[in-house]
C-alpha cells in the first residue's frame, strides 16, 4: 500500500480539512448544477417535461446526459475543493496512473458479466429477450461517454478521496476497505436490499484494489465495464437502468439474491488475484 499512502499523505491531511472538502465540494457541485438549468432555462431549452426525462431510462439522451452532468459536475468541485482546502491536485487523487489497468480492469470485469449472464440464461432462459429497437443506436452512442464520467466521479470521490482519507486515519487497508465499502453501499439502499448488498461488496473490493494497485485506474475500468454492461448490454428489469433500449433484457427477479451471491464471489476471485499480482500489478 506503499504508493497508494504515498500519494494519500500528499496536501495537507487534517481531519477537519476532509469533512470542509466535502461540504465545499457539493456546495460547488449544487451550484454549478443550479446553474446549468438556469442557463438552458433562459434560452429556453429545457423541455416542459425535463424532470421526467431525466428521470426515465427510457430516454437515453436526457436521462444519461443529465447522469453524466450530475458527475461532472462532481468531479469538478472535489477537484476545485480539495485543491482550495487540503493543496492536494487533481493528480493525487487519482494515484498512480495506469491506461494498461484501466483495459485489465475493464476486460476482466467485462468477461465475468458474460459468464455470469450466460449462468442466468441457462437456469432461466424465458427470462432473457431481446429488446433492442431504433433508441439503441443513441443509447450506445451517450452511454459510453456519460457512464464514462459517471464511473469516474464515483472512483474519484470513494476510491480516491474518501479512501485515502481513511487509510490515513486507520492504517490497516481493510479496515479503510471496509468503511469505504459500506458507505458506498449506503448509498445504494434505495434500489434495494441486493443492490444495496452487492455495492457494498462492490466498495470493499474496490477500494482493496485501489489500494493494492496505487491508484484508480484498474477500478475505474472495472467499474465502467460493470454499468455499461447493465445499461447496454443485459440490462436487468430490476435495475436502475430498467426500460433502457439495451441488447437484450432480463427479467429474473427469482434471481437477485444469486446475482448478488455470484457477483461477491466474482469479486472475492478479483481481491485474491490482485492481491496476488495476478491480475494487476501491486504496487
Amino acid at each position: 500500500m506503499s504508493v497508494f499512502l504515498e500519494y494519500a499523505r500528499r496536501g495537507r491531511n487534517a481531519w477537519w480539512r476532509y469533512l470542509l472538502t466535502l461540504v465545499l465540494a457539493f456546495t460547488l457541485a449544487i451550484a454549478a448544477g443550479l446553474a446549468v438549468i438556469a442557463l438552458l432555462d433562459v434560452l429556453n431549452l429545457l423541455p416542459a417535461d425535463f424532470a421526467d426525462q431525466v428521470q426515465n431510462p427510457g430516454r437515453p439522451v436526457a436521462f444519461f446526459t443529465a447522469n453524466g452532468v450530475i458527475f461532472a459536475v462532481i468531479i469538478a468541485g472535489l477537484a476545485i475543493a480539495a485543491r482550495l482546502v487540503q493543496a492536494k491536485r487533481f493528480a493525487d487523487l487519482l494515484g498512480a496512473w495506469s491506461w494498461r489497468g484501466f483495459a485489465r480492469g475493464a476486460a476482466i470485469w467485462t468477461a465475468v458479466l458474460c459468464l455470469a449472464a450466460l449462468i442466468d440464461f441457462a437456469i432461466a432462459p424465458q427470462g432473457f429477450r431481446l429488446s433492442a429497437d431504433a433508441r439503441t443506436p443513441s443509447l450506445i452512442a451517450i452511454a459510453l461517454p456519460m457512464l464514462a464520467v459517471q464511473t469516474f466521479a464515483e472512483e474519484f470521490l470513494f476510491r480516491g478521496y474518501v479512501t485515502q482519507g481513511l487509510l490515513l486515519a486507520t492504517k490497516r487497508v481493510w479496515a479503510a476497505a471496509l468503511i469505504s465499502g459500506l458507505l458506498f453501499g449506503a448509498l445504494h439502499i434505495p434500489n434495494g436490499g441486493p443492490q444495496a448488498a452487492s455495492a457494498a461488496a462492490f466498495g470493499v473490493v474496490m477500494a482493496f484494489v485501489a489500494i493494492r494497485t496505487g491508484g484508480i485506474a484498474f477500478t475505474w475500468g472495472l467499474h465502467l465495464a460493470n454499468n455499461l454492461f447493465g445499461a447496454v448490454v443485459v440490462v436487468s428489469g430490476g435495475d436502475v437502468f430498467h426500460n433502457t433500449p439495451g441488447l437484450i433484457t432480463q427479467t429474473t427477479p427469482h434471481l437477485m439474491w444469486w446475482d448478488a451471491g455470484v457477483g461477491v464471489a466474482a469479486l472475492a476471485a478479483v481481491a485474491v488475484l490482485v492481491a496476488r499480482g495476478i491480475a494487476a500489478p501491486r504496487a
